[in-house]
């Protein structure tokens, strides 16, 4: 067995991702924004709150009402440290933010491939006692990239390798801020917001991508934009029909028996493929839906090893030095 595919069975197996010793630096949660973030004014009766449907070794909240949106950095060992970091958005149908296995167990595996992960706990459009507009969680998003880019050297980064990963309806968060990036700057607020909050990557793992009849998923749809949207908020976030040449390279994941129909993904592939984005696609048959990165002894949990190697490929796991050197992030 070769370095590299040691290294990958150690990954896929379990015993690198969740380790407390694969990295170096101790979680740090910050707020998104100074004050009181841009919407949220008024809301101080909403309680935040947390569903635990785990365990104690093995948590699994789902938080909801959230109004003080924040992030959550975790860096790996100076020594592997690529220098590429990814926000992650995780699922929950807009509902709610499943924020351990869709955000910091993927993190914690991002560490051991040398990658930043920056967990975001994003606001909600409708949490109990008060109305946050539908654009409030794109607008966090977008905030988590600009912040990830202004303390790219306090955290070891490069500002042109941030990407952002996406979960279920948080994959329809990453989608939306990947193609609708243009329209959110130039609005700024501050030096962050100066920043461009383009991703330079995409990956897209069970997404929600179109809001139409027939192939997004309904619930999503609902909690977003309500029972009776808007006229043109459908064709809005249907991502699908917003991919451009500027669209940044994606991977995604779906299955054939998830309730959220891979058409989801295969349709913002052919959108992606029309106009030349690179572009990665794997759909499993079997696997369903919300396995984050939990071993499931099906195909489709190795589909982090697939996002690793099609990080290698495209050169984001790949050092300074190695860089120079013209060396590969995982040696054969």
């Amino acid at each position: 067995m070769s370095y590299r595919a040691a290294i990958w069975s150690l990954i896929i197996g379990g015993s690198l991702i969740l380790s407390p010793h694969s990295f170096a630096f101790q979680p740090l949660e910050i707020q998104l924004w100074e004050g009181v973030a841009p919407g949220s004014e008024g809301a101080d009766a909403v309680v935040e709150t947390v569903e635990e449907r785990g365990t104690a070794e093995k948590p699994n909240r789902k938080i909801t009402g959230v109004t003080v949106p924040t992030v959550t950095i975790y860096r790996p060992e100076v020594a592997i440290n690529t220098g590429t970091a990814i926000v992650i958005c995780p699922g929950g149908g807009y509902s709610g933010v499943t924020i351990d296995k869709e955000g910091h167990d993927i993190a914690r595996y991002l560490n051991t491939i040398g990658v930043t992960g920056i967990v975001i706990k994003y606001r909600l459009p409708r949490p109990d006692g008060f109305i946050f507009n539908h654009d409030v969680p794109l607008s966090d998003v977008a905030r988590a990239i600009r912040l990830t880019r202004h303390h790219a050297k306090d955290w070891g980064l490069d500002p042109n390798r941030v990407g952002v990963m996406g979960f279920s309806a948080g994959g329809h968060l990453a989608s939306t801020v990947a193609t609708h990036f243009d329209s959110l700057d130039g609005k700024s607020m501050d030096s962050i917001d100066r920043l461009p909050s383009r991703p330079d990557f995409q990956a897209l793992i069970y997404p929600v991508i179109s809001f139409k009849e027939g192939v997004g998923h309904s619930g999503s749809r609902r909690n977003l934009v309500g029972e009776a949207p808007a006229p043109g908020l459908v064709e809005l976030y249907s991502n699908e029909l917003h991919v451009s040449a500027e669209t940044p390279p994606a991977f995604l994941i779906s299955t054939y028996d998830d309730r959220v129909r891979a058409e989801n993904s295969l349709l913002y592939f052919k959108a992606l493929r029309a106009v030349d984005v690179p572009a990665e696609l794997h759909i499993y048959e079997v696997g369903g839906h919300g396995y984050g990165i939990i071993q499931t002894g099906k195909p489709v949990a190795g589909w982090h090893y697939r996002l690793g190697e099609w990080m290698q490929n495209r050169g984001l796991l790949e050092t300074e030095k190695q860089e120079k050197q013209g060396q590969s992030r995982v040696p054969e």
